[in-house]
């Protein structure tokens, strides 16, 4: 028999910058006499154990979860991907609009066009009922690239801003294609297929296959499913004199998932800024086409070289008020409370209508990035929900930001698991590090 009220810690993240952080808080948030490291205890666990797993998700033993449910608690859902990859999130939103066309997300997430191709060939089938950009299109006919409406490619299956692309005419998008497509070799065509068939949980890279001159490289196993939409312009952007002025950003926020189902926002948000000025798309100082200058347009830090001063921000240091938007109050409260109604929304359509590709356990937790981004009006708009989010992109001067948020997933995700009770919360932190955005009851125990 398991010793009573051990709690067995197996935390294998994989990561220089995230496992310190999870072991320095896990030993400050759980009793020590009860928490037990695995690779420290003198012999393995008890197969009825109580049982924590952090690991990364491919390390995950969910056979052992799900037949240990009561007593096994693990870092991640086994399934995911109605939120997670591009074109299934799309089409959870699609559905989610259809039944409650008064949603939230009407006005938070812009209309995606998806398809599949695998070949530049083959571009002109797939888009056969892309009727939304053969108008858009059709309407840019005789317009300048500065005048026209211009669209933003992304495969389904990318992360890390890879393969993203800008594009306003059909022309644009088959020149895309045709940069992608492999050599003409038969036996490389077929491994290439075998490679981007696969559609696992994962949120893993497998291989570079290209790399661009900006260094935003081309996951060949990503390269079938496309969403397009709508590029957002103009963004919100900060004036003089804060030192990322005039750059493009986006809003990354840390959202916890809890059991089946409760969501919670995490209230320390992340700006990423881009690396160069925003130069909106079609300008006159473009040579050529935008994906020439995709560093004033894509604000993921990991496309970026050297150092990140400059591109990584507390988000609540940003200044209170911008002359630019039509209010007198914090805009950033408005953009929080924006980010919170629209997270809540979106992982209840998730489970509530792609309830096969989004299957929350009771004994699991996971952690998500979400990325939104701000217009020049205010609006947030939700870009894209991320797996096992690469919190290093954070850097070692915002390092306690990533501290703080696993502080509140061991108080949130892990105790009250286990049978413990959450930690006394200051009169500053009560209340207002994690924010309840959902709390749904999914029927599984």
């Amino acid at each position: 028999m398991a010793e009573i009220g051990k709690i067995y810690g197996n935390i294998e993240y994989e990561d220089g910058y995230v496992q310190p952080l999870l072991l320095a808080t896990l030993k400050a948030r759980l009793p020590p006499e009860l928490l037990v490291f695995v690779n420290e205890a003198s012999s393995p666990p008890p197969l009825d154990c109580k049982l924590l797993q952090w690991r990364q998700y491919e390390k995950i033993d969910f056979e052992h979860l799900l037949e240990h449910s009561q007593t096994n608690l693990a870092n991640s859902y086994v399934i995911r991907k109605a939120l997670i990859r591009k074109h299934y999130l799309s089409t959870t939103v699609s559905h989610w609009l259809t039944k409650h066309p008064e949603s939230v997300l009407k006005d938070h997430v812009k209309p995606s066009v998806e398809f599949e191709v695998d070949y530049a060939e083959f571009l002109d089938d797939a888009l056969l009922e892309a009727f939304e950009l053969k108008e858009s299109w059709a309407r840019n006919e005789g317009r300048e690239p500065s005048e026209r409406e211009w669209w933003i490619l992304k495969p389904g299956m990318s992360e890390r801003g890879q393969g993203i692309r800008l594009f306003s005419t059909e022309e644009e998008l088959t020149a895309i294609f045709e940069e992608w497509d492999p050599p003409s070799d038969d036996e490389g065509d077929e491994e290439d297929y075998a490679q981007h068939s696969g559609d696992d949980e994962a949120n893993s890279v497998e291989h570079v296959d290209q790399e661009d001159s900006n260094g935003n490289g081309v996951i060949t196993s990503q390269l079938r499913h496309f969403v397009a939409q709508p590029y957002i312009h103009p963004p919100l952007l900060l004036p003089n004199p804060h030192p990322s002025a005039g750059r493009k950003f986006h809003i990354r926020t840390y959202v916890l998932a809890v059991g089946a189902l409760k969501v919670y926002v995490y209230k320390p948000m992340l700006a990423l800024f881009a690396g160069q000025p925003y130069s909106p798309p079609g300008h006159s100082a473009e040579s050529s086409s935008p994906n020439d200058h995709l560093a004033s347009h894509l604000t993921n830090t990991c496309l970026q070289s050297g150092e990140r001063e400059g591109s990584v921000h507390a988000f609540w240091s940003l200044p209170t008020h911008l002359d630019s938007l039509p209010t007198s109050q914090d805009w950033r409260q408005d953009v929080f409370d924006q980010i919170c109604k629209v997270t809540g929304e979106v992982f209840e359509a998730a489970a509530r209508s792609m309830g096969i590709h989004f299957q929350p356990l009771p004994n699991a937790f996971e952690v998500f990035g979400l990325d939104f981004m701000v217009d020049a009006e205010g609006a947030a708009w939700l870009l894209e929900v991320n797996a096992f989010p690469d919190f290093a992109q954070t850097g070692g001067e915002l390092q306690g930001l990533i501290a703080g948020l696993f502080e509140e997933v061991v108080e949130v995700g892990v105790k009250p698991f286990f049978g413990l009770q959450r930690g006394e919360a200051t009169a500053e932190d009560d209340g207002k590090k994690m924010v309840q955005v959902l709390d749904i009851d999914l029927g599984r125990r």
